[in-house]
């Protein structure tokens, strides 16, 4: 089994219980996040640490608890997050002139994975546990923080209300809403409009998404990609504001549908939400390396 099937496997199993992984409560304890640099975890591993059973957002792989004086409890099961290996690979003939092949390296993107641990899978010293920052409660107004979020969004699409559907038209670069009383919930708004502009990011103008920028059928493999990116997107934003984005009207025929397309396409996830987490962080104005 590769990297795609692990990843895949563990959000279908999720899934088949009737767990959205990207449509969950975020209010608890913030994103999960490494114990010892304090970095979130980003892409598809905010949805593998965030579906599990603690508590706690910290995570440290063995060798940091070692080095911190600590160990994992015998016995606790690890969770396999991902990264991207690069690779510099000497350019074949086929690739390049055979004048430029020498002097011409191409880079080869290799998903790894490494196994990380929850701090209540640890024993780690008193005098560690006693400098962790507080949980994140999210005291502030989270209907607020994701009005900000959109409010700020560099090179913004046109936003107007009207009728009784949500979407978003790349001819017109405009996202069209129904009016506010038609939403069952402030949250369920604020994941709707994150889904559209999760959508819009991928304009020729911003990030030129294949999903956006080129006619893909409904049903098909590009089309699906889009929709997993703009559902992924929008709970990475949710996440930031510290809303829950849980509603679903139809779950069992949602669940279902996605089921089928993680099935058919072991990559369609990681690859989705390499593209959502570029495209919420470019309505953040943040860098990936922030």
């Amino acid at each position: 089994m590769n990297v795609y099937e692990i990843v895949t496997e563990k959000i279908v199993k999720l899934l088949e219980q009737g767990i959205v992984p990207w449509r969950r409560p975020w209010t608890a304890t913030g994103l999960p996040r490494n114990l010892v640099s304090k970095k979130p975890y980003r892409g598809v591993n905010v949805f593998l640490l965030s579906a599990s059973k603690y508590v706690s957002p910290f995570w440290l792989t063995m060798r940091q608890a070692n080095e911190l004086g600590g160990h994992i409890r015998k016995g606790e099961e690890s969770t396999a997050i991902v990264y991207w290996k690069i690779e510099n690979a000497k350019s074949s003939p086929e690739d390049l002139d055979a004048q430029e092949t020498e002097k011409k390296t191409r880079r080869r993107f290799l998903l790894r994975f490494y196994r990380v641990w929850n701090l209540e899978q640890c024993e780690l010293p008193q005098a560690v546990l006693d400098k962790l920052p507080k949980m994140e409660t999210h005291q502030h107004d989270p209907i607020g923080a994701i009005e900000r979020i959109i409010a700020g969004m560099p090179n913004p699409p046109e936003i107007v209300r009207g009728g009784s559907k949500a979407f978003y038209s790349p001819l017109t670069d405009r996202i069209t809403l129904p009016p506010r009383e038609l939403f069952i919930s402030a949250e369920e708004e604020a994941a709707t409009e994150t889904h559209e502009l999760i959508h819009s990011v991928g304009h020729e103008k911003r990030l030129a998404r294949e999903g956006i920028c080129e006619a893909a059928p409904f049903g098909s493999p590009v089309y699906s990609k889009e929709e997993l990116t703009a559902e992924l997107g929008a709970a990475y934003l949710c996440a930031e504001a510290g809303i829950s984005n849980a509603v679903i009207a139809n779950q069992a025929a949602y669940v279902a549908g996605w089921l089928k397309k993680l099935r058919d396409d072991r990559k369609l996830l990681i690859h989705a939400a390499a593209q959502a987490q570029k495209a919420a962080d470019f309505i953040l104005n943040r860098s990936c390396s922030e």
